[in-house]
């Protein structure tokens, strides 16, 4: 029974000495594999740098003979819900400028050789869009414990408001010299949708008539209130709580009558703004300067055309090597 604890001993050192061989196998194989890479980089190395040589000489030759990009950003706004119709149309460009539709933009007198090369795509100014959105689910939460109160209405549309994405940026990139002229029409084509254009015109008549009588309702305040003030220095007139009491009339409430026109003149502000503002259902608020297109570091061609010739040398070693395998393995 006293022998038991030697034979487990013995036991135990064998599998740890076994352990630590292929331990050592191991790492003799990963040295034997890095010493087969090296040596097949030194062998290929006069190739592997002449292909590196010769795509850069074509990259740095096609930088000279390819035409660069030119881009124009416009920021535009969607006025009176017309975000989904801008989006639509953009892709109806998009659509047209791909099938070279002639009589799509000849009507807009761009010619097929100006839209040649022409791309154009829109994307909301704020692109982080997922954050927002979780930053708004937070907050509802939040609110869901004073429901009950009178101001979370109004707290709660301000805050989707401010979070809302309400500008867009239009992006049009192309080669030809005129394609600022091109852009240019197209935002008036964007902006020529008629239903939009007489909803526009019937919010402006509205806001119009709607200022007209909130100064009418001004005067008449002002009016009154004059009135009554010269009432007030009267020694049977008498000031009871922020109104004043007259002989034989009605007591008038002063600050109600303040507070109620100073809602009326911003009221007039508000709206004095909108007509500024919706002055097309698409509201330009900055037409930007051509730039050059700024490419990545893989996009420029003296880097990208070496990485290409070099790694199609390295699948064309691979497949040699695969095939050699697999003939030794017929015989």
């Amino acid at each position: 029974m006293a022998e038991q604890p030697v034979n487990q001993n013995t036991s135990d050192e064998i599998d740890l000495g076994q352990l630590f061989q292929l331990i050592g196998k191991g790492f003799n194989k990963l040295g034997i594999f890095f010493l087969r890479v090296f040596l097949y980089l030194k062998k290929n190395a006069v190739t592997l740098a002449a292909l590196v040589i010769l795509g850069g000489a074509i990259g740095y030759g096609l930088k000279f003979i390819s035409t660069d990009k030119m881009q124009i950003d416009v920021i535009v706004r969607p006025n009176l819900e017309s975000k989904d119709y801008l989006y639509d149309v953009i892709s109806e460009i998009e659509s047209n400028i791909k099938a070279k539709n002639e009589s799509f933009f000849g009507e807009m007198g761009i010619s097929l050789e100006e839209i040649k090369g022409f791309e154009v795509s829109i994307e909301p100014v704020n692109k982080d869009m997922e954050k927002a959105a979780e930053k708004q689910l937070e907050y509802l939460e939040i609110l869901q414990k004073f429901q009950n109160t009178d101001l979370v209405s109004d707290v709660l549309r301000e805050e989707l408001l401010k979070n809302t994405e309400l500008n867009h940026r239009i992006s049009f990139k192309f080669k030809e010299t005129s394609g600022g002229n091109v852009a240019k029409k197209l935002i008036d084509y964007i902006n020529s949708n008629n239903y939009f254009k007489e909803l526009l015109a019937v919010h402006t008549e509205n806001s119009v008539a709607r200022i007209k009588q909130n100064e009418v309702l001004i005067a008449q305040i002002d009016t009154i209130i004059k009135g009554y003030s010269e009432k007030l220095s009267k020694p049977e007139n008498t000031l009871d709580s922020g109104r004043l009491v007259l002989q034989n009339e009605e007591s008038l409430n002063v600050a109600g009558l303040l507070s109620f026109k100073s809602r009326l003149i911003e009221d007039i502000e508000t709206r004095k703004m909108e007509l500024k503002e919706l002055t097309s259902p698409i509201g330009v608020i900055n037409f930007g300067k051509p730039h050059q297109v700024k490419k990545t570091f893989f996009g420029k061609k003296i880097i990208l055309i070496p990485i290409v010739l070099v790694s199609l040398f390295f699948l064309i070693s691979i497949l040699r090597y695969l095939n050699k395998k697999a003939a030794e393995l017929e015989v």
